[in-house]
């Protein structure tokens, strides 16, 4: 199996189980080893009290987008720690992508970069997860 049949497949079994990504519309459109790509739709429900979208909404699709990257050499991985910078509001409509790519992975930590941006390639946030190994795989090999 290659890296990126790899990541596919650990990314379809995480994919099954993850209702909270689903439930808020998001959609896996690329994934290969260290990396995976998430888009969603800013929807109504998804805006707060300024009419633009929730940064907990912002966050959650960087946090999916660095899940799917994280998960995708079929080793059951979790967040330890995460932070992210908001640099515009995205807004009721806007596609918003989340772009997580690998920066380290040593032993049982590694570090991704998320990028989100919107469909004219504005900067939303960035975010940086610090990512831990734990027992378990996503799928049997």
């Amino acid at each position: 199996m290659t890296p990126k049949e790899r990541a596919e497949k650990a990314a379809a079994a995480m994919w099954a189980s993850d209702r909270a990504s689903q439930h808020m519309g998001m959609a896996i459109t690329e994934i290969d080893e260290g990396r995976a790509v998430l888009t969603m739709t800013v929807r109504p429900e998804h805006c707060n009290g300024h009419g633009i979208c929730h940064g907990g909404v912002t966050f959650t699709l960087a946090d999916s987008a660095f899940a799917f990257a994280c998960n995708s050499r079929n080793l059951s991985t979790v967040a330890q720690h995460n932070m992210i910078s908001y640099i515009a509001p995205g807004r009721e409509g806007d596609i918003l992508t989340a772009d997580a790519r690998e920066v380290s992975q040593t032993g049982r930590s590694g570090i991704y970069d998320v990028k989100v941006t919107n469909q004219d390639g504005a900067m939303i946030a960035e975010f940086r997860g610090f990512s831990r190994q734990i027992k378990g795989h996503l799928f049997d090999e």
